[in-house]
This record gives C-alpha cells, structure tokens and sequence, in this order.
C-alpha cells in the first residue's frame, strides 16, 4: 500500500509539472519572438515601405533623361456670327473730265458661319540634350537608394536590439517576482514565528511589530514586482502583437566570453567605419552636397530636341449676307463651304538661357548650402554617438561580465550568511531585525545577479550593434545559451 501511495505521489507531482511547463516546444525563445517581431512590429514595417518607396528614385532620375513623349487633341462644335466693315474700292467718274478713279470706301458686312465638327491633335516628342540638374539628380538617386538601405538595415539592427532587451525585461521581471514571493512566504513563517515566541514570552513585542513590517513591505515588494512583469509584458507584445505564456531562460551555466576582439579601440574604429548611423549620415552629406549642385543648375543653360506633329480638320459652311444698299438685287445670298485642313511638322532645338530670376537662384543655393553644412555637423554627432555607444557597450560586456561573476558569488554568500543569522535566532544570539535584514540583502542579491545576466546579453547585443555588424545570426549564438523553459504567471496590479 505504501509504495502504491507512493508512485501515486510521484505521478501526481510529475503531472503537475507538465501541467506548469505545457506541450513540449510551447515555450518561445528569443529567435523565436524576433521572427514575429519581423513580421508584426509597425517600426520594422514603415521601414520597410519607406525603403520601397526610397528605391523609385534611381528610375525616376533616369526617366527625365529618356525622351518625353505626349499626345494631345480635342473635338468640339461651333456657331460664330460675325459683323464689320471690309474696305473695298468702287469706282468714280469725273463729270467734268471724264476720267475714273477708284475711292476706298468701308462696305459693312454680317456673315453667319455655322461650323458642324472640328478636331485637332498633335504628337511631341521631347529629348534632353544638356540640362544640368537632371544630369546631378541622377548621380544623386544611387546616394538616395543607398542610404534608403543604409536606413532600412539600421532599423532591422534597432529591432533586434529591441526585442532583446524586451525579452530580456521580461525574464527579469519574471526572476525579481520569483524572489519577491520566496522572500514574502519566507517572511510569513518569521512572523509566525514571532507570534508563537512573542505568546511564550520569548521576545519582545517589538520583534513581532519588526516581522510584520517586513511582512507589509514584502507584501508591497511583489505587488510592485507584479507590476514590472505586467509591462514588461505589454512591451514585448507591442513588438510582436502577441502575449506570451513561457519563454526560454538561459541555463545557468550559461558561458560568459570576452568581446572578439578584446580591444576598444578596434570596436571604435569598426563603429566610425560601419555604424549604421554614421553610413546614413555620410550619405546624407553627399545628397547634400548634390543638392547645391542642383540648385546652382537654375543658372544654366538648357538645350532641348524636339519634334512635333499636328493635324487638323473643320467641316463647316458659312452664309454671307451684304447690307441692301450695296447688293445687287439680281444677285443671290451665296452660301459656300468653309472647309479646312491642316498638317504641321517641326523638329528642331529649344535654348533658353536664364537672365534674371528675381534673386530666387541665389537664394536656393544659399538655402541648400546652409543644408549641406548641417548635415556635416550631423555627420559629426553620429560619429560622436557611435563611439560613445560603442565604448559603453564594450566596457558594459565587460562590467557585466565581471559583475555576473561577483553577484553569484554575493548570492551564496548572502544565502550563507542568512543561514547563520536563522541558526543564531534559534539559540537567541541574533534578533529578528537580523534575520530580516539577512533575508532582504539575500533577496537584493538574487535580483540583481539576474538583471546582471540578462545585461551581460544585451550589451552583447548592443555592442555589435554600435559597431554596425549585428546580424541574425548573433542572436541564434544567444539563444544557444537559452534553454530552460519557463512559464510566466498571469499577474494583475493588484496581487
């Protein structure tokens, strides 16, 4: 009966424990979250279209080089009713000599035209022989397409740097929970305990006052802890649109090498030449630069080919009415045809030469150098910033790394050192003030070696990332680290 009891236990508590750690293969792990972060993160995809869009430029510049063709026309209908005066000549006789001559007079006129159909159209075609700010935009796309890469890589590095620390932020927050709910149970059982003695009258009352505000400031200590991991969380999940049950922690052996190479100076130099930021900023002084060159082009000459077709046609007829007094009464109202066609060709080469812009030239060109000198003072803050992100990611590796070391070393100790406090409490050599004091520098020590931890990674991660080399393949090396799954409770403000 007794060992059925007992494989009854044994089943039971292994039942519990897949119940806590779910399905195999549940828990995420860091590549993991960074691939949906890929997929659902709205930084990474603005990114992404402003790289897409940022890529038009290049056919763009180069399609104002390539002939520029159009095709125009109309049809319309009209009735056009027109008065006036037309100069003719009628001749005189002189009645004394006998001789004729010809007096201008003005004979007033109406003629109604009704016009049924007209329509037009022409071809032209355009072709750049010589306009210098074409010429410069197009050397200028590939600077535009290349720092729209430039761009687009900096932000994939910015992601990955984000979704490890927010994953990281999380496991910490996770730890800090753990030892803050260890540090209160452990608490409750002081209390208990100076209950219990306080009734016999083995201490003091100002013992068990002492237990129970250490009881209240655990109590608050996991609230608050709750509340970290709760928005430590809700970070995580903004970065990938899903919440997350269990995540994958590293092992606790996890190895803590050296940055390759173990030189500061060789980091820097790599930062000043691939940082992200300052390739972005390089380029931005050249589209700059080009930009000035642009502006000056309002200056210069254009020298254009082209070539032009039109043709059109009318059907019309129009009705000429000549006032009474100078029509001849045997004569008719003539009606006749108002037809017209038309071809014209042209080809040839349009010069304009600016004269005068009313300052506006000038002013460009002024404007666009002030540009150009604020994108090398740009270019200089990136360099700054680079190398000093990069020497803070550097000697961080390495403070963590030293650091991790001490704070596991603090833990056994402080954990030690509390084991002795509780001995001494029972033979009544040390107090309950010290055994809480124990225990909160024990609870200090866990969290902070935790924190150190996930630090150690993440400066990992930012120092290639200031250095411009962070790739994918730098997180994979990290997650060979992770490997003990770990569900995260459902936690509320509240506790």
């Amino acid at each position: 009966m007794g060992e059925f009891m007992r494989k009854k236990s044994f089943l039971l508590v292994c039942g519990v424990a897949l119940a806590l750690l779910g399905p195999a293969g549940q828990a995420e792990n860091l590549i993991e979250v960074y691939q949906a972060a890929i997929k659902n993160d709205p930084l990474i995809r603005e990114a992404e279209a402003r790289r897409m869009a940022a890529l038009e430029a290049k056919p763009q510049a180069r399609g104002l080089l390539l002939p520029q063709v159009s095709v125009g026309g109309q049809a319309y209908t009209s009735n056009a009713d027109t008065e006036g005066f037309q100069r003719q000549f009628r001749e005189v006789v002189d009645p004394v000599t006998g001789e004729s001559s010809a007096v201008p007079v003005s004979v007033p006129f109406k003629n109604k035209t009704d016009t049924d159909m007209y329509w037009d159209y022409d071809a032209q075609l355009t072709q750049t022989l010589f306009r210098w700010d074409q010429w410069q935009q197009l050397k200028q796309a590939d600077s535009r397409v290349a720092l729209a890469e430039a761009n687009y890589r900096a932000a994939q590095q910015d992601l990955m740097v984000r979704v490890s620390q927010r994953y990281f932020d999380v496991l910490a927050a996770d730890d800090t929970l753990s030892a803050a709910q260890a540090t209160l149970e452990a608490v409750n059982r002081q209390l208990e305990q100076a209950e219990k003695r306080f009734e016999v009258g083995l201490i003091a009352i100002t013992d068990v006052q002492e237990a129970r505000a250490a009881h209240d400031s655990a109590t608050a200590g996991v609230i608050a802890a709750k509340r970290a991991l709760a928005s430590t969380q809700e970070y995580l999940r903004e970065l990938t649109g899903e919440a997350y049950a269990q995540l994958v922690k590293p092992l606790e052996a996890m190895p803590l090498d050296q940055p390759q190479p173990l030189d500061e100076q060789e980091w820097v130099d790599q930062a000043v030449e691939q940082n992200l930021n300052v390739v972005a900023a390089r380029l931005g002084v050249d589209i700059a630069k080009s930009n000035v060159k642009i502006a000056q082009a309002g200056h210069m000459p254009t020298l254009d080919l082209y070539a032009r077709y039109g043709e059109s046609d009318s059907d019309a007829s129009s009705l000429t009415r000549v006032p009474s007094e100078f029509q001849d009464p045997n004569i008719p109202v003539q009606s006749y045809p108002a037809d017209l066609n038309r071809v014209d060709d042209q080809i040839g080469v349009r010069l304009n030469i600016p004269i005068f812009s009313g300052g506006v030239t000038r002013s460009q060109v002024r404007q666009q150098t002030y540009l150009h000198r604020a994108e090398r003072e740009r270019l200089e803050g990136a360099l700054r910033g680079a190398e000093r992100e990069t020497r803070d990611a550097y000697l961080g590796v390495l403070a963590e790394k030293a650091r991790v070391q001490a704070l596991k070393q603090a833990v056994q100790s402080n954990q030690t050192a509390l084991e002795a406090t509780e001995a001494g409490f029972e033979v009544g050599t040390r107090t309950t003030v010290d055994v809480l004091d124990a225990r909160r520098r024990l609870f200090e020590a866990q969290r902070d070696y935790s924190r150190s931890r996930y630090d150690y990674l993440i400066n990992l991660v930012r120092l290639k990332s200031a250095a411009g080399v962070l790739l994918p393949q730098d997180l994979g090396a990290i997650n060979g680290f992770l490997t003990t799954p770990t569900t995260l409770p459902v936690v509320r403000p509240s506790g």
